[in-house]
Protein backbone atom coordinates (compact mmCIF):
# COMPACT_ATOMS: atom_id res chain seq x y z
CA UNK A 1 0.00 0.00 0.00
CA UNK A 2 0.85 3.31 -0.53
CA UNK A 3 3.03 5.57 1.88
CA UNK A 4 2.55 8.68 -0.67
CA UNK A 5 -0.16 10.69 -0.56
CA UNK A 6 -1.63 11.32 -3.88
CA UNK A 7 -3.96 9.08 -6.65
CA UNK A 8 -3.10 6.77 -9.34
CA UNK A 9 -4.88 7.18 -12.69
CA UNK A 10 -6.46 3.91 -13.07
CA UNK A 11 -7.24 3.03 -17.16
CA UNK A 12 -9.57 0.39 -18.25
CA UNK A 13 -9.94 0.21 -22.33
CA UNK A 14 -13.00 -2.15 -23.06
CA UNK A 15 -13.38 -2.93 -26.79
CA UNK A 16 -15.78 -0.25 -27.09
CA UNK A 17 -15.41 1.75 -23.99
CA UNK A 18 -12.82 3.62 -21.65
CA UNK A 19 -13.28 3.84 -17.90
CA UNK A 20 -11.00 6.27 -15.92
CA UNK A 21 -10.22 6.99 -12.33
CA UNK A 22 -8.40 8.59 -10.06
CA UNK A 23 -8.29 6.38 -6.96
CA UNK A 24 -6.60 6.78 -3.41
CA UNK A 25 -4.64 3.54 -2.94
CA UNK A 26 -4.93 3.96 0.54
CA UNK A 27 -8.48 5.23 1.30
CA UNK A 28 -9.94 3.96 -2.37
CA UNK A 29 -11.59 7.35 -2.95
CA UNK A 30 -12.04 8.88 -6.25
CA UNK A 31 -11.42 12.47 -6.93
CA UNK A 32 -12.65 12.05 -10.25
CA UNK A 33 -14.12 9.09 -12.90
CA UNK A 34 -14.82 8.51 -16.62
CA UNK A 35 -16.80 6.75 -18.72
CA UNK A 36 -16.36 6.75 -22.66
CA UNK A 37 -19.42 4.68 -24.65
CA UNK A 38 -19.83 3.44 -27.95
CA UNK A 39 -16.43 3.53 -28.89
CA UNK A 40 -15.23 3.57 -32.10
CA UNK A 41 -18.48 5.40 -33.39
CA UNK A 42 -19.62 8.67 -34.49
CA UNK A 43 -21.48 9.46 -31.85
CA UNK A 44 -18.95 8.76 -29.04
CA UNK A 45 -19.29 9.94 -25.53
CA UNK A 46 -17.27 10.56 -22.41
CA UNK A 47 -19.40 11.43 -19.05
CA UNK A 48 -16.85 12.76 -16.63
CA UNK A 49 -17.46 13.13 -13.04
CA UNK A 50 -15.63 14.92 -10.60
CA UNK A 51 -15.65 15.06 -6.37
CA UNK A 52 -15.59 18.72 -5.68
CA UNK A 53 -16.60 20.39 -2.17
CA UNK A 54 -17.91 16.65 -1.37
CA UNK A 55 -20.23 16.59 -4.33
CA UNK A 56 -20.18 14.83 -7.48
CA UNK A 57 -20.59 16.68 -10.54
CA UNK A 58 -21.35 15.20 -13.87
CA UNK A 59 -20.90 16.40 -17.57
CA UNK A 60 -20.62 15.37 -20.93
CA UNK A 61 -18.09 15.90 -23.31
CA UNK A 62 -18.23 14.65 -26.87
CA UNK A 63 -14.09 13.65 -27.02
CA UNK A 64 -12.04 15.20 -29.99
CA UNK A 65 -11.69 11.43 -31.49
CA UNK A 66 -13.68 8.52 -31.81
CA UNK A 67 -10.86 5.96 -31.19
CA UNK A 68 -10.04 4.84 -27.82
CA UNK A 69 -6.67 6.46 -28.26
CA UNK A 70 -8.61 9.49 -28.89
CA UNK A 71 -11.00 9.68 -26.36
CA UNK A 72 -8.07 8.98 -23.76
CA UNK A 73 -5.86 11.02 -24.68
CA UNK A 74 -9.06 14.15 -24.76
CA UNK A 75 -9.83 12.71 -21.21
CA UNK A 76 -6.15 12.83 -19.74
CA UNK A 77 -5.70 16.41 -21.14
CA UNK A 78 -8.84 17.55 -19.73
CA UNK A 79 -7.28 15.98 -16.28
CA UNK A 80 -3.62 18.12 -16.51
CA UNK A 81 -6.30 21.13 -16.38
CA UNK A 82 -8.27 20.29 -13.25
CA UNK A 83 -6.89 20.91 -9.28
CA UNK A 84 -6.11 16.91 -8.24
CA UNK A 85 -4.40 15.42 -5.84
CA UNK A 86 -0.41 14.28 -7.51
CA UNK A 87 -0.69 11.58 -9.80
CA UNK A 88 1.51 8.94 -8.56
CA UNK A 89 1.11 6.65 -11.34
CA UNK A 90 -0.67 4.86 -14.05
CA UNK A 91 -2.12 1.64 -13.48
CA UNK A 92 -3.74 -0.44 -16.73
CA UNK A 93 -6.26 -3.73 -16.98
CA UNK A 94 -4.96 -5.89 -19.06
CA UNK A 95 -7.05 -8.56 -20.21
CA UNK A 96 -4.75 -11.02 -21.60
CA UNK A 97 -1.56 -12.03 -20.08
CA UNK A 98 -0.72 -15.63 -21.33
CA UNK A 99 1.36 -17.85 -19.54
CA UNK A 100 3.93 -14.79 -19.58
CA UNK A 101 3.47 -12.48 -17.01
CA UNK A 102 2.37 -13.85 -13.69
CA UNK A 103 1.59 -10.55 -11.69
CA UNK A 104 1.46 -6.82 -12.07
CA UNK A 105 4.01 -5.43 -14.44
CA UNK A 106 5.87 -1.43 -15.06
CA UNK A 107 5.00 -1.33 -18.88
CA UNK A 108 8.21 -0.27 -20.97
CA UNK A 109 8.61 -0.93 -25.02
CA UNK A 110 8.91 -4.80 -24.47
CA UNK A 111 6.06 -5.32 -22.35
CA UNK A 112 3.88 -3.20 -24.82
CA UNK A 113 4.70 -5.24 -27.41
CA UNK A 114 4.08 -8.47 -25.84
CA UNK A 115 0.77 -7.60 -25.00
CA UNK A 116 0.17 -6.95 -28.47
CA UNK A 117 1.51 -10.35 -29.31
CA UNK A 118 -0.90 -11.98 -26.92
CA UNK A 119 -3.77 -9.78 -28.96
CA UNK A 120 -4.20 -13.02 -30.70
CA UNK A 121 -5.73 -14.69 -27.54
CA UNK A 122 -7.81 -11.91 -26.71
CA UNK A 123 -8.43 -9.71 -29.96
CA UNK A 124 -11.52 -8.38 -28.74
CA UNK A 125 -9.89 -6.57 -25.84
CA UNK A 126 -6.15 -6.09 -25.79
CA UNK A 127 -5.90 -4.25 -28.47
CA UNK A 128 -8.26 -1.55 -26.76
CA UNK A 129 -6.33 -2.11 -23.73
CA UNK A 130 -3.13 -1.73 -25.50
CA UNK A 131 -4.15 1.51 -27.46
CA UNK A 132 -4.91 2.97 -23.97
CA UNK A 133 -1.45 2.80 -22.46
CA UNK A 134 -0.10 4.44 -25.61
CA UNK A 135 -2.36 7.13 -25.22
CA UNK A 136 -1.44 7.62 -21.31
CA UNK A 137 2.54 6.97 -22.07
CA UNK A 138 2.29 9.71 -24.74
CA UNK A 139 0.13 12.59 -22.53
CA UNK A 140 1.31 11.34 -19.20
CA UNK A 141 5.11 10.27 -20.18
CA UNK A 142 6.89 11.23 -16.92
CA UNK A 143 4.48 8.52 -15.10
CA UNK A 144 5.54 5.14 -14.47
CA UNK A 145 3.02 2.88 -16.25
CA UNK A 146 2.24 -0.73 -14.58
CA UNK A 147 0.10 -3.43 -16.68
CA UNK A 148 -2.17 -5.72 -14.12
CA UNK A 149 -3.32 -8.70 -15.86
CA UNK A 150 -6.74 -10.47 -15.40
CA UNK A 151 -5.05 -13.72 -16.51
CA UNK A 152 -2.08 -13.64 -13.66
CA UNK A 153 -4.19 -14.34 -10.51
CA UNK A 154 -4.68 -17.80 -12.58
CA UNK A 155 -1.02 -18.63 -13.11
CA UNK A 156 -0.85 -20.63 -9.82
CA UNK A 157 -3.26 -22.99 -11.36
CA UNK A 158 -1.17 -26.49 -11.29
CA UNK A 159 -1.39 -28.08 -15.13
CA UNK A 160 -3.94 -30.96 -14.48
CA UNK A 161 -6.37 -27.41 -14.13
CA UNK A 162 -5.50 -25.59 -17.11
CA UNK A 163 -4.97 -28.04 -19.89
CA UNK A 164 -7.45 -29.11 -22.41
CA UNK A 165 -7.10 -32.85 -23.65
CA UNK A 166 -6.12 -31.63 -26.92
CA UNK A 167 -3.23 -32.62 -29.68
CA UNK A 168 -0.15 -31.36 -27.29
CA UNK A 169 0.96 -29.49 -30.32
CA UNK A 170 -1.65 -26.88 -29.74
CA UNK A 171 -0.67 -26.28 -26.40
CA UNK A 172 3.27 -25.91 -27.14
CA UNK A 173 2.54 -23.92 -30.33
CA UNK A 174 -0.48 -22.02 -29.89
CA UNK A 175 -0.63 -21.61 -26.17
CA UNK A 176 -3.88 -23.83 -26.42
CA UNK A 177 -4.63 -23.75 -22.81
CA UNK A 178 -7.22 -22.60 -19.99
CA UNK A 179 -5.58 -18.80 -18.50
CA UNK A 180 -8.81 -17.74 -16.87
CA UNK A 181 -10.14 -14.14 -16.82
CA UNK A 182 -11.48 -11.62 -13.79
CA UNK A 183 -8.33 -12.25 -12.07
CA UNK A 184 -8.19 -8.74 -10.64
CA UNK A 185 -11.68 -8.79 -8.88
CA UNK A 186 -11.25 -12.31 -8.13
CA UNK A 187 -7.56 -11.52 -6.17
CA UNK A 188 -9.41 -8.34 -4.26
CA UNK A 189 -12.13 -10.34 -3.41
CA UNK A 190 -10.63 -13.35 -1.93
CA UNK A 191 -8.21 -11.07 0.10
CA UNK A 192 -11.38 -9.25 1.72
CA UNK A 193 -13.21 -11.82 2.16
CA UNK A 194 -9.57 -13.60 3.82
CA UNK A 195 -9.72 -10.39 6.05
CA UNK A 196 -12.97 -10.51 6.89
CA UNK A 197 -13.10 -14.24 8.28
CA UNK A 198 -10.03 -13.39 9.87
CA UNK A 199 -11.77 -10.61 11.79
CA UNK A 200 -14.55 -12.77 12.69
CA UNK A 201 -11.97 -15.34 14.26
CA UNK A 202 -11.61 -17.66 11.48
CA UNK A 203 -8.55 -18.99 10.93
CA UNK A 204 -7.02 -17.49 7.87
CA UNK A 205 -4.39 -20.23 7.28
CA UNK A 206 -5.84 -22.99 4.38
CA UNK A 207 -8.59 -20.79 3.81
CA UNK A 208 -10.57 -22.97 0.52
CA UNK A 209 -12.81 -20.81 -0.80
CA UNK A 210 -14.81 -20.23 -4.06
CA UNK A 211 -15.76 -16.58 -5.50
CA UNK A 212 -17.97 -16.43 -7.99
CA UNK A 213 -18.05 -13.42 -10.12
CA UNK A 214 -21.48 -12.60 -11.30
CA UNK A 215 -21.94 -9.98 -13.59
CA UNK A 216 -22.62 -9.26 -17.42
CA UNK A 217 -19.54 -11.50 -17.57
CA UNK A 218 -19.39 -14.10 -15.13
CA UNK A 219 -16.65 -16.47 -13.65
CA UNK A 220 -15.91 -18.61 -11.07
CA UNK A 221 -12.24 -19.48 -9.21
CA UNK A 222 -11.31 -22.08 -6.59
CA UNK A 223 -8.77 -20.14 -3.95
CA UNK A 224 -6.95 -22.50 -1.71
CA UNK A 225 -4.74 -20.25 0.50
CA UNK A 226 -4.88 -17.21 -1.09
CA UNK A 227 -3.84 -19.34 -4.31
CA UNK A 228 -6.16 -19.57 -7.53
CA UNK A 229 -5.95 -23.44 -7.90
CA UNK A 230 -8.88 -23.50 -10.65
CA UNK A 231 -11.42 -21.57 -12.15
CA UNK A 232 -14.23 -21.55 -15.00
CA UNK A 233 -12.68 -19.17 -17.85
CA UNK A 234 -10.50 -20.45 -20.31
CA UNK A 235 -8.78 -19.91 -23.43
CA UNK A 236 -10.94 -16.83 -23.74
CA UNK A 237 -13.72 -15.44 -21.41
CA UNK A 238 -16.29 -17.67 -23.39
CA UNK A 239 -15.89 -20.46 -21.58
CA UNK A 240 -17.66 -21.74 -17.87
CA UNK A 241 -20.93 -19.90 -16.60
CA UNK A 242 -24.04 -18.26 -18.56
CA UNK A 243 -23.96 -15.16 -18.77
CA UNK A 244 -25.22 -11.98 -19.96
CA UNK A 245 -24.95 -12.25 -23.96
CA UNK A 246 -22.23 -15.27 -23.46
CA UNK A 247 -23.47 -19.13 -23.97
CA UNK A 248 -20.78 -19.84 -21.70
CA UNK A 249 -19.88 -23.83 -22.39
CA UNK A 250 -21.04 -25.44 -25.27
CA UNK A 251 -20.05 -28.95 -27.06
CA UNK A 252 -17.41 -27.43 -29.68
CA UNK A 253 -19.62 -29.29 -32.27
CA UNK A 254 -21.79 -26.95 -32.47
CA UNK A 255 -19.70 -24.42 -34.04
CA UNK A 256 -19.57 -26.92 -36.87
CA UNK A 257 -23.23 -27.51 -36.91
CA UNK A 258 -24.40 -23.97 -37.53
CA UNK A 259 -22.15 -23.01 -40.08
CA UNK A 260 -23.27 -26.13 -42.46
CA UNK A 261 -26.41 -25.14 -41.50
CA UNK A 262 -26.43 -21.29 -41.95
CA UNK A 263 -22.87 -20.60 -44.06
CA UNK A 264 -21.75 -18.38 -41.54
CA UNK A 265 -17.98 -18.22 -40.94
CA UNK A 266 -16.20 -19.72 -37.94
CA UNK A 267 -15.70 -16.39 -36.89
CA UNK A 268 -19.77 -14.83 -37.14
CA UNK A 269 -20.36 -18.31 -35.31
CA UNK A 270 -18.17 -17.63 -32.26
CA UNK A 271 -19.38 -13.59 -32.30
CA UNK A 272 -23.50 -15.13 -31.53
CA UNK A 273 -21.82 -17.26 -28.78
CA UNK A 274 -20.37 -14.15 -27.40
CA UNK A 275 -22.78 -11.20 -28.10
CA UNK A 276 -26.48 -12.86 -28.51
CA UNK A 277 -26.32 -16.04 -26.54
CA UNK A 278 -26.59 -16.54 -22.74
CA UNK A 279 -29.30 -14.93 -20.91
CA UNK A 280 -30.39 -12.90 -23.85
CA UNK A 281 -31.03 -15.53 -26.06
CA UNK A 282 -32.91 -17.69 -23.33
CA UNK A 283 -34.95 -15.12 -22.36
CA UNK A 284 -35.52 -13.51 -25.63
CA UNK A 285 -35.88 -10.49 -24.14
CA UNK A 286 -32.45 -9.10 -22.11
CA UNK A 287 -29.25 -9.47 -20.40
CA UNK A 288 -30.40 -7.70 -17.51
CA UNK A 289 -31.01 -9.57 -14.17
CA UNK A 290 -33.11 -7.24 -13.31
CA UNK A 291 -35.27 -6.56 -15.99
CA UNK A 292 -35.58 -10.40 -16.31
CA UNK A 293 -36.31 -10.78 -12.47
CA UNK A 294 -38.80 -8.41 -12.87
CA UNK A 295 -40.62 -10.07 -16.02
CA UNK A 296 -39.77 -13.56 -14.86
CA UNK A 297 -42.39 -12.62 -11.55
CA UNK A 298 -44.95 -11.40 -13.92
CA UNK A 299 -44.81 -14.65 -15.59
CA UNK A 300 -42.34 -14.45 -18.73
CA UNK A 301 -41.46 -17.75 -19.52
CA UNK A 302 -37.94 -16.87 -20.97
CA UNK A 303 -37.10 -14.41 -18.30
CA UNK A 304 -38.18 -17.86 -15.92
CA UNK A 305 -35.73 -20.29 -17.81
CA UNK A 306 -33.04 -17.71 -18.20
CA UNK A 307 -32.74 -17.43 -14.56
CA UNK A 308 -33.03 -20.48 -13.69
CA UNK A 309 -30.31 -22.11 -17.05
CA UNK A 310 -28.14 -19.16 -15.29
CA UNK A 311 -28.51 -20.23 -11.38
CA UNK A 312 -28.18 -24.01 -11.85
CA UNK A 313 -25.23 -24.04 -14.44
CA UNK A 314 -23.48 -21.35 -11.88
CA UNK A 315 -24.34 -24.21 -9.06
CA UNK A 316 -22.89 -27.27 -10.96
CA UNK A 317 -19.69 -25.09 -11.88
CA UNK A 318 -19.47 -24.32 -7.97
CA UNK A 319 -19.96 -27.72 -6.63
CA UNK A 320 -17.12 -28.64 -9.39
CA UNK A 321 -14.83 -26.22 -7.80
CA UNK A 322 -14.88 -27.60 -4.45
CA UNK A 323 -13.18 -31.23 -6.19
CA UNK A 324 -9.98 -28.99 -7.08
CA UNK A 325 -10.70 -27.59 -2.81
CA UNK A 326 -10.89 -30.51 -1.17
CA UNK A 327 -13.74 -28.88 0.85
CA UNK A 328 -15.61 -26.06 1.21
CA UNK A 329 -14.94 -23.14 3.90
CA UNK A 330 -16.95 -19.63 2.20
CA UNK A 331 -18.60 -19.22 -1.17
CA UNK A 332 -17.77 -15.68 -1.59
CA UNK A 333 -20.79 -13.74 -3.54
CA UNK A 334 -19.14 -10.28 -6.45
CA UNK A 335 -19.72 -8.40 -8.88
CA UNK A 336 -23.32 -6.59 -10.12
CA UNK A 337 -25.12 -9.69 -9.95
CA UNK A 338 -23.54 -11.67 -7.28
CA UNK A 339 -23.81 -8.15 -4.93
CA UNK A 340 -27.12 -7.14 -5.52
CA UNK A 341 -29.75 -9.82 -7.00
CA UNK A 342 -31.32 -11.07 -3.56
CA UNK A 343 -32.95 -13.51 -5.82
CA UNK A 344 -30.86 -14.83 -7.56
CA UNK A 345 -28.66 -15.51 -4.84
CA UNK A 346 -31.76 -17.12 -2.94
CA UNK A 347 -31.83 -19.67 -5.90
CA UNK A 348 -28.47 -20.57 -5.88
CA UNK A 349 -28.00 -21.51 -2.13
CA UNK A 350 -31.07 -23.90 -2.43
CA UNK A 351 -29.36 -25.30 -4.91
CA UNK A 352 -26.17 -25.48 -3.03
CA UNK A 353 -27.76 -26.58 -0.02
CA UNK A 354 -26.79 -30.28 -0.15
CA UNK A 355 -23.17 -28.46 0.14
CA UNK A 356 -24.24 -27.29 3.76
CA UNK A 357 -25.02 -23.78 2.92
CA UNK A 358 -28.50 -22.49 4.05
CA UNK A 359 -29.94 -19.07 3.11
CA UNK A 360 -30.46 -16.65 6.13
CA UNK A 361 -33.77 -14.81 4.73
CA UNK A 362 -32.99 -11.74 6.07
CA UNK A 363 -29.49 -11.39 6.10
CA UNK A 364 -29.83 -12.39 2.15
CA UNK A 365 -32.45 -9.66 2.32
CA UNK A 366 -29.96 -7.06 3.17
CA UNK A 367 -27.49 -8.47 0.45
CA UNK A 368 -25.52 -9.42 3.99
CA UNK A 369 -24.71 -5.16 4.55
CA UNK A 370 -26.90 -5.83 7.89
CA UNK A 371 -25.72 -9.18 8.91
CA UNK A 372 -22.33 -10.08 10.55
CA UNK A 373 -19.16 -8.38 9.99
CA UNK A 374 -18.26 -10.88 6.46
CA UNK A 375 -21.61 -10.05 4.86
CA UNK A 376 -22.55 -13.10 5.44
CA UNK A 377 -25.50 -14.40 4.25
CA UNK A 378 -26.22 -17.75 5.17
CA UNK A 379 -27.59 -19.44 8.89
CA UNK A 380 -24.62 -20.19 11.18
CA UNK A 381 -23.13 -23.54 11.91
CA UNK A 382 -20.53 -25.56 11.83
CA UNK A 383 -20.57 -25.71 7.82
CA UNK A 384 -19.40 -23.60 4.87
CA UNK A 385 -20.78 -20.13 5.05
CA UNK A 386 -21.79 -18.06 2.05
CA UNK A 387 -20.91 -14.43 1.82
CA UNK A 388 -21.66 -11.42 -0.14
CA UNK A 389 -18.34 -9.30 -0.72
CA UNK A 390 -18.33 -6.16 -3.08
CA UNK A 391 -15.43 -5.87 -5.93
CA UNK A 392 -12.92 -3.55 -6.34
CA UNK A 393 -10.63 -3.62 -8.72
CA UNK A 394 -9.60 -0.16 -9.67
CA UNK A 395 -8.48 0.27 -5.96
CA UNK A 396 -6.47 -3.62 -6.33
CA UNK A 397 -4.91 -1.65 -9.92
CA UNK A 398 -4.37 1.48 -8.04
CA UNK A 399 -2.67 -0.66 -5.19
CA UNK A 400 -0.60 -2.77 -7.42
CA UNK A 401 0.59 0.00 -9.00
CA UNK A 402 1.97 1.92 -6.35
CA UNK A 403 3.85 -1.36 -5.25
CA UNK A 404 5.61 -1.35 -8.17
CA UNK A 405 6.35 2.40 -8.71
CA UNK A 406 7.60 3.08 -4.89
CA UNK A 407 9.74 -0.36 -5.11
CA UNK A 408 11.40 -0.03 -8.58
Amino acid sequence: MSTSQGSVVVVNCGSSSVKLALVDPVTGERALSCLGERIGSPDAVVHMTTAVDGELRTRTITPAATTHRGALAHVLQRLLDLDLPPLLGVGHRVVQGGAVFRGSVRVDDRVLAQIHELSALAPLHNPANASGIEAARAVLPDLEHVAVFDTAFHQTMPEVNYRYAVPTQWYEEFGVRRYGMHGTSHRYVSQRATELLQASGRDPRGLKLVVAHLGNGCSATAVLDGRSVDTTMGLTPLEGLVMGTRSGDVDPAVVELVVARTGMSVTEVVKQLNSNSGLLALSGLSNDVRTLSGQAAEGHAGAKLALEVFVHRAAKHVAALTVSLGGLDALVLTGGIGENAKNVRSMLLAKLAHLGLVEDPAANDGHGRSATPTGCITVPGGGPLAMVVPTDEELLIARDTVALVEHR
